[in-house]
């Protein structure tokens, strides 16, 4: 079964007032979904985002962005690279290939030797 992960590839701090408590910590993160299993690690182009306050710690949603949140946002979803959508296999991966070829040889030489 895969495991999914978010990884931080973008933090700021902003000096925007909280909706909430209105106090002007917040922290803004930017995640990217990687996903493993046992035979492959899978990089995702797929980014997510959260904007926490730092003194009430309550998670600001879209709904309750002010202009100044939105605007800044925008700013640093244009500063966002994510890594490149990848696949890389595991070590475990490549011993069963491995033995899957040495098996079908191994069948195909007893086949030719009678």
């Amino acid at each position: 079964m895969a495991k999914e992960k978010l990884v931080v590839i973008k933090e700021a701090h902003l000096t925007n007032n909280c909706p909430e408590c209105f106090n002007q910590d917040l922290r803004l993160s930017f995640y990217q979904k990687h996903y493993h299993t046992r035979l492959v690690h899978r990089t995702s182009n797929e980014v997510s985002h959260q904007i926490v306050c730092n003194k009430c710690k309550s998670t600001i949603y879209p709904i309750s962005w002010t202009d100044d949140i939105e605007r800044t946002f925008d700013y640093y979803k244009k500063m966002v690279e994510p890594k490149r959508s990848s696949t890389k296999f595991t070590s475990l991966f490549w011993i069963v290939v491995l033995a899957v070829l040495v098996a079908v040889g191994l069948g195909i030489y007893l086949v030719l030797r009678q």
